[in-house]
Order: structure tokens, then C-alpha cells, then sequence
């Protein structure tokens, strides 16, 4: 999926319109993550009626008020507008976490061809290498709701490496602190051992040399 868009700019649909514009940014943002591309159009009655159960689906997945975790799930909105205002004024009604590309951005057409879209709305759903998981999932996220999505995770063998490498590095930086300390404590426990035996062996050579032990 990355391999898309390597070389595009893509917008956040926040106030500042923030670019993920350098490849690292959009591989951080993509990598290991399924992608909705929504085509869609202000002018399309369809689009409109959709949108709101678009929201709510992603929403329902993403949003830290509804789960603890994110899913691992990009919204990219592929406009087909007549112009500029009308992009924008579709991008409002769109979660605010949706990435989209500028209205001059002829790449927004070539997608359009790349996956066949013959009517609108269409959500493509992709799987992290690039391959299509559905080539039109808007009946199954208005029947189904946010239980395509593990639907599709499952079917995309999508790997939790946001809870893993967490826990993997936690426990990592722990063992990492602690080794010097617990070297320590064995060298010093090991030490205190090495003397004990010393002081034993000593005193038990100095009760041979003295003829034994007095007798009870």
C-alpha cells in the first residue's frame, strides 16, 4: 500500500491541512494498516446519504472515545469533484483523521482508473501489500458495520504491531536497566559466597592443625 502513494503528497483533514509529504511520514502513517479509498463526489446524492454511515463506521474503530485502540485503518478520500469548494465542503462532513489528496492532483484520477470505479460512492479496501480485499465495500460497512473490519483483518492477516512492539520494547528497555543492577548482585552475592567458603575451609584447617575439636 505504501508503494501507492511513496511519491504523493498527501493532506490531513485538519484545520492546518498538515502534507504527509516525505517518504518516511507517509510509511509511518500507511505501513501494516488497511486502506478505505473512498471515491466519492459532493454533487452525488448517494455519496451524501453514505457519508454519514461512513463516519460512524470509522469512528466506531478509530475514535479513543469509542476503543482504547485504534484500528489499524486509513480513510483516504479520493475526490471526483466538479471543483475546489465543492471538495471542501465534502471534506467537513468527514472524520477529521481522513487523509485526502489536493483537488489539482491528477493522481486522484489515476486511481480512479486503477481500480475500476464505474460508480459512486465505492470504497476499495485494501490490504497492506497493495492487494484488493473488496472492490466495493459500501453494502457490506452499511450491513455489517465495524465488524467488516475484522472481517477484513483476518483476511488480510494483519499483524497487532503496535501492541506488540509496545510490549516488546517495554520489556526490552526494562531487561536493558536492570541487567547492570542484577549483574551486580550476583557478583557481590557471589563474592560473599566465595568468602564464606574461604572463612569455612580456614577454619577447618585450623581445627586439624590443633588436634581436632575438644571433645564434649
Amino acid at each position: 500500500m505504501v508503494d501507492l502513494f511513496i511519491d504523493q503528497v498527501l493532506l490531513k483533514n485538519n484545520k492546518d491541512q498538515d502534507e504527509l509529504d516525505t517518504e518516511r511520514e507517509i510509511i509511518m502513517y500507511l505501513q501494516n494498516r488497511i486502506l478505505m479509498l473512498f471515491f466519492a463526489s459532493a454533487a452525488c446524492e448517494s455519496c451524501q446519504q453514505f457519508v454519514p454511515v461512513l463516519n460512524s463506521f470509522f469512528k466506531q474503530l478509530t475514535d479513543e472515545s469509542y476503543v482504547d485502540r485504534s484500528a489499524q485503518l486509513v480513510l483516504l478520500y479520493i475526490s471526483l469533484d466538479q471543483s475546489e469548494e465543492e471538495q471542501s465542503s465534502f471534506l467537513k462532513d468527514l472524520p477529521k483523521k481522513t487523509l485526502f489528496l489536493a483537488y489539482e492532483d491528477p493522481y486522484k484520477r489515476e486511481l480512479e482508473s486503477m481500480f475500476n470505479v464505474e460508480k459512486l460512492p465505492t470504497v476499495v479496501v485494501l490490504r497492506p501489500d497493495c492487494s484488493i480485499l473488496t472492490s466495493n465495500a459500501v453494502n457490506e460497512i452499511a450491513g455489517l458495520g465495524p465488524d467488516c473490519y475484522h472481517n477484513w483483518q483476518e483476511a488480510a492477516e494483519l499483524i497487532d504491531r503496535n501492541f506488540m512492539i509496545s510490549e516488546d520494547f517495554e520489556q526490552k528497555s526494562m531487561r536493558t536497566l536492570t541487567d547492570p543492577l542484577r549483574r551486580l548482585k550476583y557478583k557481590v552475592e557471589y563474592e560473599k559466597k566465595g568468602k564464606k567458603k574461604h572463612m569455612s575451609q580456614t577454619g577447618i584447617m585450623a581445627e586439624d592443625k590443633d588436634g581436632g575439636a575438644a571433645p564434649f
